[in-house]
């Protein structure tokens, strides 16, 4: 029976390890609830896997068993072989179809993935044609979050005497970023203007930035990676102060973050308050970086807003639509923009997406 060997024991690994969580959690009563939580975690994002895998085992032994019967049995019964052979045959050709569905699961998933989302909208080449094309490609845009069942809520807008020169709102619901991420780029619309009287047809870009919602970062301090010295307090505080080596600094190695408490009435009081000055500003200096990262992430989403760096061109002439990044044409773009169904299109770059992370798959 051929199958990919390789694969199985792969998806046979991740299938014991399951086991073996569901088994700690079942047995250990010690389990904190963080750990308890990391498992379920693990667990809800195997779950597909595991049930696939089942099917996919129950195959691979039913075409052995198969196998075995017309190689091993003396059968004379014709009727039988004949339906044990369709049986294998049906089988073997169901099996390739398993592997790629296992191979999909098996793909590594984006952990912004199932965040809510902040998008800008911004007017770029073609003045008041761009404004105009923000409002109507929002339109669209809510339509199909309504058809998602998110919820959308504007943070920020410049109207211009036709349309909207910037747009910012929060997108909120499930798998948002999944789909919403392959909207980021330069938006390239061809049309003749409302407000073009020769009836010429004007080309004009917009760009759309899609950003990940930041979460409140978690993150634990290594007492290893802290060098705590005590020393005399000074100033004001009388004989206490003289007496007693009772200020603390604290110096976060990896960082360089230095924080320190003198005011306390004891060392383990200055430490405390050290300590927590210290979280804040390890906490500060990470939520700058991550906001950095995003303000690169979205310089490198949007471009220039230049018409040749368009990822999607909306021709109404002709009444289509196009991708350049996977060179899907739909021509229906009035339906699609009166209607907000964006599903043939985003489904697509999905399943694009896919086949690229499938070719690089190692297992």
């Amino acid at each position: 029976m051929e199958y990919d060997k390789n694969l199985y024991f792969s998806l046979k690994k991740i299938v014991d390890q399951c086991q073996q969580m569901q088994e700690k959690i079942e047995k250990n009563t010690n389990l904190s609830f963080n750990e308890i939580k990391e498992i379920n975690i693990q667990l809800k994002h195997h779950q597909q896997v595991c049930e696939k895998f089942k099917e996919y085992n129950r195959l691979i032994n039913n075409a052995k068993e198969i196998e075995h019967i017309l190689v091993k049995q003396n059968i004379n019964d014709e009727e039988f072989l004949t339906l044990a052979k369709n049986d294998l045959e049906s089988i073997k050709k169901t099996i390739p179809l398993f592997e790629l569905q296992l191979k999909k699961l098996l793909l590594p998933i984006d952990p912004n993935d199932d965040k809510n989302v902040i998008m800008e909208m911004r007017a770029a080449a073609g003045g008041e044609e761009s404004s105009i094309f923000v409002a109507d490609l929002f339109d669209t845009y809510k339509k199909y979050f309504d058809r998602q069942g998110w919820q959308v809520t504007i943070t920020d807008i410049s109207p211009q005497s036709h349309g909207y020169s910037y747009l910012s709102f929060i997108v909120k619901g499930k798998n948002v970023y999944r789909k919403m991420k392959f909207e980021s780029g330069v938006h390239r619309v061809q049309r003749v203007p409302l407000t073009e009287s020769k009836g010429r047809i004007h080309t004009s870009t917009i760009t759309v930035a899609v950003l990940p919602q930041i979460d409140k970062i978690d993150f634990k301090i290594n007492p290893s990676d802290l060098r705590i010295d005590v020393y005399r307090a000074s100033g004001a505080g009388g004989q206490h102060v003289n007496r007693t080596e009772s200020a603390v600094r604290i110096t976060h190695l990896p960082t360089g973050v230095v924080a320190s408490c003198q005011e306390g009435k004891s060392q383990i009081q200055n430490r405390e308050t050290a300590m927590n000055m210290l979280k804040a500003k390890i906490w500060q200096q990470l939520k700058q970086q991550q906001k950095s990262k995003l303000d690169l992430q979205r310089k490198n989403q949007v471009g220039t807003g230049e018409r040749s760096e368009k990822i999607r061109t909306y021709n109404y002439p002709q009444n289509r639509i196009t991708d350049h990044r996977i060179g899907l044409t739909l021509n229906k773009l009035d339906i699609i923009m009166t209607s907000g169904d964006l599903n043939e299109m985003i489904d697509q770059l999905i399943a694009d997406e896919q086949a690229k992370s499938l070719a690089n798959l190692k297992i």
